[in-house]
């Protein structure tokens, strides 16, 4: 044993917490011999080597600079905590197998107590007092939000808050109902079952704690975590995380389809075909890499390394988030990299001189203060939780650690500064390697495998249309087909289609709407016998009362069989299908026989489904509606594909608009999904309307003169094109991340229209930039309009996105010299441009030209 794993083994034993880890280390092997997937880790765990060699984590300590002490040290007076991430549609299997070793009556769930925020005391106690629900909403929503998910109690935000204190003391109905809601601030609200704790007791549990049976019939302890802790009891927990059944399903397909029997374990951690991945920011369905945020920051730092993914892992939360530069910076520039002393170098060189973890803090304590690990750990848990009494303590012995080992004072009181605000929002190490880990293995797999790995991720988002509207959007960019439901070669999940052509991913049939999980079983289970010929081997082979009518209706519009016949013939002949299987199963459950054993002529005659022909050309509205109603997105094709030419032009897509436009006029246009109306208190009507384009969905607020001027405009799939301006404020004016428009004027858009916009635009074969006449000559024989080339395009480059200022003074720039030419911004650096046309042109014969100019500077505007 080498020296770390015996200090371990020692801790472990002195502090009593053997039994603990062999639990720990039985289930998991349980499961793991059973073929469940468990993470590879999660929290401070990861840090132990004892817990590496008994298979509890897969990430080797010592290879990554993991530490002991932050999981465990003689200073830690509770029970470790050993989190296990198990793929979720097993974890049930998993504590099963705990309460059949160990006894249902020693173990039991957790509860949990919901306790009331300050916001929601606001709220409870304004609806008792009858205050008005604006005015109560207005109250509460002055309350500060929590700080990195840290709940401020009511009575200091009065007290730090002037809006909020001036509020108090000048307005009789905030002061009466904040007095109230102090007192209700923190205490219960609610209680539960703990998604994850799980308690295992050495004897009955109920000669411990008490126990009640919570909903479902689930047995938990009337303790919540920390008394159940205090008392010593073992808690364990079972965190289900749907990214491992991803992998597990994913390895299946591959195993199935590829005949690669691939362990996560034995991936290499240096695939250049995963980096690349990793660097275009093509990380859709990555585990926590999928975020629009995310995928900037992968694009320029441009990973070579996991452990840059576990720098970015941990970096990508409030707080830490402002060092992403700094971080990138160094990792593509290595002379700006700069250390307060060479003592910090071995400590931060592998984050390119910027904390990032907690075992940081640990080493620097350790190594630059003159601590023991376990004093290190206690004093960076006090900075963390800011526990000042500590802090004043240790700020003197800090320093003189620190001189001591070279440091100059000012270094030292410099350094102490600079632990303070990272404590608080600084990452344990451990975890994010292990979730670096996670991420890591599903990039592989959408690397090398793709449609195995996106059919996987759809399978387990297949009751959430938004996800998978999303992934096959991501399947097209792939260039991976995915293709509708079909009855010969749909199974319940997605499935990998492979042909001489191309490799395509089959609809799942239990995302069909209204086909449950009972008619599928059946479905797949007759065509274990060989594949239906027709629909009339369908409906004879399929028990009709398993699918029944509602099931078959759903699987018709789903065009399931659209390999047999058309939809609109089925559909129209429903009656027919029905009663065909029904004679035709009753037929062969009561076909009489003969003495020899022989079907009787009298019960052979076959029964037939005769269905008039269809037209073969099915692709229409109707379709596609059924496919949005039953799949949740539309497959086939989009309505809104024949109106695509007239919308590029005439709108700016969804997608497009940001926080940055607030106030901007704007065009949109898009399909009418929903319709909401309310009645406004001066007793008026007015609506929300949510839009879809072809590039995502949009909220269109209707106040009551817009609403009243297009009334009978909003129903739903209509295609409609709206006038208003961006707003992405809330009720207090806070600009936030949703972006709505505020209508002004709508029409409706026509296919008729769409399609000859699309005629008349190949006829002239209009050029961009196009020409537009700027007058006329007089009239008179052989008279022709004077036509002058005018640029159609003015560029505004703007580096600065979030300067709210100049954005204002932009737009004003622009409405004060409307015009023809069309204005463009170009936002972001060179290679990550993004391109927006504004609804608002300019006149650019005008002044406003030379105003942009002076306002954006000569080299960021540009007309041609």
């Amino acid at each position: 044993l080498s020296l770390s794993a015996k200090y371990e083994l020692s801790v472990m034993n002195d502090m009593g917490y053997n039994g603990y880890f062999l639990i720990v280390q039985d289930f998991m092997n349980w499961g793991k011999n059973q073929g469940v997937v468990f993470g590879p880790g999660r929290g401070s765990a990861a840090g132990s080597i004892v817990a590496y060699a008994l298979r509890i984590t897969e990430i080797e300590p010592l290879q990554y600079n993991l530490m002991f002490e932050r999981f465990l040290n003689p200073g830690r007076i509770s029970m470790p905590d050993i989190d296990i991430d198990i793929q979720d549609t097993r974890r049930d299997e998993v504590i099963r197998y705990c309460v059949e070793k160990y006894g249902a009556e020693r173990v039991a769930n957790i509860v949990t107590f919901g306790r009331m925020a300050a916001r929601n005391a606001v709220r409870d106690v304004a609806r008792v007092l009858q205050v008005p629900y604006a005015e109560a909403d207005r109250l509460a929503k002055m309350i500060p939000p929590p700080v990195q998910g840290r709940h401020i109690p009511l009575a200091k935000s009065l007290q730090d808050d002037f809006d909020l204190k001036r509020e108090y003391e000048t307005n009789e109905t905030a002061k009466r109902v904040f007095d109230l809601a102090i007192q209700l601030d923190g205490t219960i609200r609610s209680h539960g079952v703990h998604a994850a704790g799980v308690v295992i007791a050495p004897d009955d549990i109920v000669k411990f704690v008490p126990l009640e049976r919570a909903q479902k019939g689930v047995i938990a302890t009337q303790y919540p975590m920390g008394p159940v802790e205090e008392l010593g009891l073992l808690k364990m927990d079972f965190l289900g995380l749907s990214n491992l059944t991803i992998l597990k399903n994913a390895l299946r397909i591959i195993k199935r389809v590829y005949n690669n029997d691939i362990a996560l374990n034995d991936i290499p951690n240096d695939d250049d075909k995963t980096f690349s991945l990793f660097r275009l920011g093509d990380t859709t369905g990555v585990f926590q890499f999928e975020s629009a945020g995310m995928k900037r920051y992968l694009k320029e730092l441009k990973p070579t390394e996991f452990t840059d993914l576990v720098a970015m892992n941990a970096l990508y939360r409030p707080g830490p988030m402002a060092e992403i530069p700094r971080f990138i910076e160094g990792k593509n520039n290595r002379k700006s990299i700069n250390y307060l002393h060479q003592s910090l170098k071995p400590i931060l060189e592998d984050t390119y001189g910027v904390m990032v973890y907690q075992e940081q803090i640990i080493k620097l304590l350790q190594f630059v203060a003159g601590y023991t690990p376990g004093e290190a750990d206690l004093v960076r848990k006090a900075i963390g939780k800011k526990k000042r009494d500590i802090m004043q303590a240790e700020e003197p012995k800090f320093i003189e650690g620190c001189v001591k080992q070279g440091l100059n004072e000012s270094q030292a009181r410099e350094l102490w500064a600079q632990i303070q605000p990272f404590a608080d929002y600084s990452f344990n190490k451990a975890h994010a390697t292990c979730y670096a880990q996670i991420a890591y293995w599903t990039a592989y797999l959408k690397a090398h495998y793709p449609a195995a790995f996106m059919s996987a991720l759809m399978t387990s988002d297949h009751d959430d249309t938004d996800r998978l509207a999303i992934e096959i959007n991501e399947c097209q960019k792939m260039g991976i087909p995915v293709l509708p439901p079909d009855i010969n070669e749909s199974f319940n999940e997605f499935a990998v289609v492979k042909s001489e052509k191309q490799t395509s991913i089959r609809f799942g049939l239990t995302a069909i709407k209204n086909v449950g999980s009972n008619a599928v079983e059946e479905i797949l289970t007759a065509r274990d016998a060989g594949l239906f010929k027709d629909l009339e081997d369908f409906l004879t082979r399929v028990d009709y009362h398993t699918v029944n009518r509602k099931s078959l209706e759903s699987l018709i519009k789903a065009g399931v069989f659209d390999r047999f016949h058309d939809r609109h013939v089925l559909l129209d002949n429903l009656d027919m299908i029905i009663a065909f299987a029904s004679r035709a199963q009753k037929q062969a459950s009561s076909g009489q026989t003969d003495l020899f054993g022989n079907v009787s002529d009298l019960t052979a005659v076959k029964v037939t489904l005769n269905l008039p022909a269809g037209s073969g050309n099915q692709l229409n509205r109707d379709l596609l509606l059924w496919e949005r109603e039953l799949l949740g997105l539309y497959l086939s094709q989009h309505p809104l594909s024949i109106y695509d030419n007239y919308l590029s032009e005439q709108t700016v897509h969804f997608k497009e608009l940001n926080p940055d436009m607030d106030g901007l006029s704007t065009q949109v246009g898009g399909i009418v999904l929903s319709v909401r109306e309310i009645t406004t208190k001066s007793g008026q009507k007015m609506a929300f309307v949510k839009l879809e384009d072809l590039t995502g969905e949009c909220e269109l607020v209707l106040f009551p003169s817009s609403y009243q001027q297009t009334l009978g405009l909003w129903e739903q799939d209509k295609v409609v094109l709206a006038r208003g301006k961006v707003s992405s404020k809330d009720k207090d004016g806070v600009i936030g991340d949703e972006v709505k428009v505020l209508v002004d004027d709508a029409r409706e858009i026509t296919p008729e229209q769409a399609a000859a916009y699309v005629l008349t635009n190949k006829k002239i074969k209009v050029p961009k930039p196009r020409k537009r006449p700027t007058q006329s000559a007089p009239a008179g024989p052989g008279a022709k309009a004077i036509v002058s080339p005018v640029p159609q395009r003015l560029y505004i480059r703007l580096l600065n996105s979030n300067d709210h200022n100049l954005l204002k003074k932009l737009k004003q720039t622009i409405d004060n010299f409307k015009g023809q030419t069309d204005v463009v911004l170009v936002l972001g650096p060179e290679e990550q441009k993004q391109i927006i046309k504004l609804p608002s042109g300019i006149d650019i014969a005008s002044e406003g030209p030379q105003k942009l100019i002076s306002l954006m500077g000569k080299q960021n505007v540009l007309v041609k």
